[in-house]
């Protein structure tokens, strides 16, 4: 089976300490967040747990706990932006991101690793212009290090208009003059460009638009062939294979204005201060009246030889 951690908060970045005691006591406790009385319990086995996916900022805090690892499929996606801190006010430097990155890729290698540039939008100060000029600099230091850069455009989620109310739609237009272009850069540094829940607009222009967290993506990272059950995306235009994510919403301290996880920055400090590296769960602990589920897992990898990747 997989185990995702970014759908719902950076854990990586900010609760990596916590994430390497889960690995080494073997079990993670998940509130449902929308009925928090339900746990589901996972085991953290070789043995059950195939890949485990990250989605992150900032991925060197897991780097001390990487022999944790040994054993787990990883497939990892950075994102790595242009955006100042009047946007992303607690994301490290982007120069060290960068670094990071080829860090990461040395470790893991370089089909479990790969870019974001999302979401994009359009202001002043960051137009088009700017965005091709960052995202061919930043293709350009992450050459030979990833075969693979997902775009998307902002979405205008509730979350994201309370925090972030100067931020516009990005036209089609622009989505397909902007498109065109980062395929082109990122093909002549090696990179397949995947647009994340954007249709498949992109698609004459090269683009593959089917989907940017694949089981074929699992496959390629490990090397090993995946009979995962049938699953729809998290989206109605997410083709993406997104399950068992064991975050919690309004605990990314990162603070981006886009995020659509977050939602007032007051709440995600409050709850962040109830985090406690020793607990099963990534915030608060066991309660009165929880129910627990342990979820039925097993290994979803095919005997077959990898050849059938190549």
């Amino acid at each position: 089976m997989i185990i995702n951690t970014g759908q719902r908060t950076d854990i990586p970045a900010f609760y990596a300490e916590w994430f390497a005691n889960r690995l080494k006591e073997g079990f993670v406790c998940v509130r449902n967040p929308y009925r928090p009385q339900q746990v589901s319990r996972y085991r953290l086995d070789p043995s059950v747990v195939d890949v485990i996916g990250f989605c992150t900022k900032n991925p060197a805090p897991m780097f001390p706990y990487m022999e944790l690892l040994t054993g787990y499929g990883q497939y990892w996606f950075v994102t790595i932006t242009p955006y100042g801190r009047d946007i992303e006010p607690n994301v490290p430097d982007k120069h060290r991101l960068l670094e990071d990155f080829k860090k990461l890729s040395d470790k893991v290698g370089v089909n479990a690793v790969g870019w974001r540039y999302d979401p994009i939008f359009l202001s002043d100060k960051y137009t088009a212009e700017y965005h091709l000029r960052a995202f061919e600099r930043i293709a350009a230091a992450l050459d030979g290090y990833t075969k693979t850069a997902v775009i998307s455009f902002i979405d205008l989620y509730p979350k994201v208009r309370r925090n972030f109310p100067e931020a516009r739609e990005v036209t089609q237009t622009q989505r397909l003059a902007l498109g065109k272009e980062m395929i082109s850069l990122a093909s002549a540094h090696g990179m397949t460009l995947k647009p994340c829940a954007e249709g498949d607009e992109l698609a004459p222009y090269g683009a593959d638009c089917g989907g940017c967290m694949r089981i074929a993506d699992y496959e390629k990272a490990i090397g090993k062939r995946l009979n995962a059950p049938k699953k729809k995306g998290a989206r109605t235009a997410c083709a993406c294979y997104l399950s068992c994510d064991i975050g919690a919403y309004n605990t990314c301290r990162h603070l981006c204005r886009y995020c659509y996880a977050n939602a007032e920055p007051e709440r995600v400090l409050a709850l962040s201060r109830r985090h406690d590296p020793a607990s099963p769960f990534l915030i608060g602990d066991y309660a009165d009246g929880d129910e627990i589920h342990d979820v039925p897992q097993k290994s979803w990898i095919d005997d077959l030889p990898p050849s059938f990747l190549e």
